[in-house]
């Protein structure tokens, strides 16, 4: 989607709420409203123009990236920002996004300012063939990474080992960086869904579980795969049987116009038939883009309904303390007759 049509659609919000102008601080909405991907930036958007506000470092990539004017700042941009804002009486701003000290700074102009809330968010829900694309190289690259990681694989090494061959094996695929810090769990710590890979080694017997994701040209992958080491018990088949059934039951709700707390429901039915109700403890899943995690959420109590075109995860799993847990995750595009699963991956368990 070009960059002037992104803009009127946020100048078309800006209408609905009843504002003159908006102040963008979040760097992926920078970056979305007028394609700047520096690390510091700001945007001025009003129904005449659109503004960047950086500092010297990026004159010159300013000038390359950014369908907007560039002011280059020699001070704060809060600063520089605040000097253009005099003219405008009703003034938007992320809520949720900008700091305090920032807001502080930005209200020395006296307009009446309004909250974006998640406005900026939605705008972005619904991705446009080239972000497609763009999601679908990176969940990709991501699969590719792992698979090479794991003919490197040896029993006895450690869950940071591992982590490490993922993110350099994404790196060498040409990944700008991971999407988040990777995760390597490996038996009881499988059952922390953050855990933090540490120095526990990978041998004897246990379930191995690998939560990753890459970042390319800008857009985020994700993926969970599960893997077993040594002979697999009767427990732990059990157990990745109920979320494997559970993952593909949400993605079989998965379709525009259903809502988000269905798809959710879907997945926590078959883990409660299993009698894993209580062990699933977080969402199903969420959409992914510029950033790893974004809207919409499928999670209980969100009524989103799903467009065509959104990109989310599907990730349902069950955790069991003093034992291990299960989680599986793909990428899909929804359709409108259904889901493309973009992962390529297999599903199954892996045995090392």
């Amino acid at each position: 989607m070009p960059f002037n049509e992104r803009i009127e659609g946020l100048r078309a919000a800006l209408a609905k709420l009843g504002a003159e102008a908006a102040v963008i601080t979040s760097l992926p909405n920078v970056r979305y409203f007028c394609g700047f991907t520096g690390s510091n930036g700001a945007l001025l958007v009003s129904g005449q123009s659109v503004t960047l506000f950086t500092d010297p470092r990026y004159t010159i990539q300013a000038g390359l990236e950014a369908a907007a004017q560039v002011v280059v700042a020699k001070g704060p941009l809060e600063t520089a920002v605040e000097k253009k804002l005099g003219v405008y009486r009703r003034i938007a701003f992320e809520n949720g996004r900008i700091s305090f000290r920032s807001m502080v700074a930005l209200q020395k102009a006296k307009g009446e300012w309004l909250a974006l809330d998640d406005t900026c968010e939605k705008l972005r829900m619904v991705k446009s063939g080239a972000e497609q694309a763009a999601i679908r190289a990176s969940v990709e690259l991501n699969s590719a990474a792992l698979e090479e990681a794991m003919r490197q694989f040896q029993v006895g090494m450690t869950e940071t080992d591992l982590a490490a061959e993922i993110e350099y094996r994404m790196r060498r695929a040409g990944a700008e960086k991971a999407a988040f810090a990777t995760i390597v769990a490996f038996g009881k710590r499988s059952a922390l869904p953050h855990a933090h890979p540490g120095a526990a080694k990978i041998s004897g017997r246990g379930l191995l579980l690998i939560d990753m994701g890459a970042f390319l040209n800008g857009y985020a992958s994700d993926m969970t795969r599960m893997a077993h080491l040594g002979t697999v018990p009767a427990q732990t088949r059990k157990l990745f049987k109920a979320v494997h059934e559970a993952q593909l039951a949400a993605i079989d709700r998965v379709r525009a116009g259903v809502t988000t707390a269905s798809v959710d429901a879907a997945a926590r039915k078959v883990l409660e038939a299993h009698g894993y109700g209580k062990a699933f403890v977080h969402s199903t899943g969420h959409g992914l883009g510029l950033e790893i995690h974004e809207l919409p959420r499928i999670g209980k109590k969100d009524k989103t309904r799903l467009e065509a075109g959104m990109a989310i995860t599907i990730e349902p799993g069950a955790y069991l303390e003093g034992f291990g847990g299960v989680r599986i995750e793909d990428t899909v595009l929804v359709t409108t007759t259904g889901c493309e699963i973009l992962t390529p991956t297999s599903k199954s368990l892996m045995v090392l």
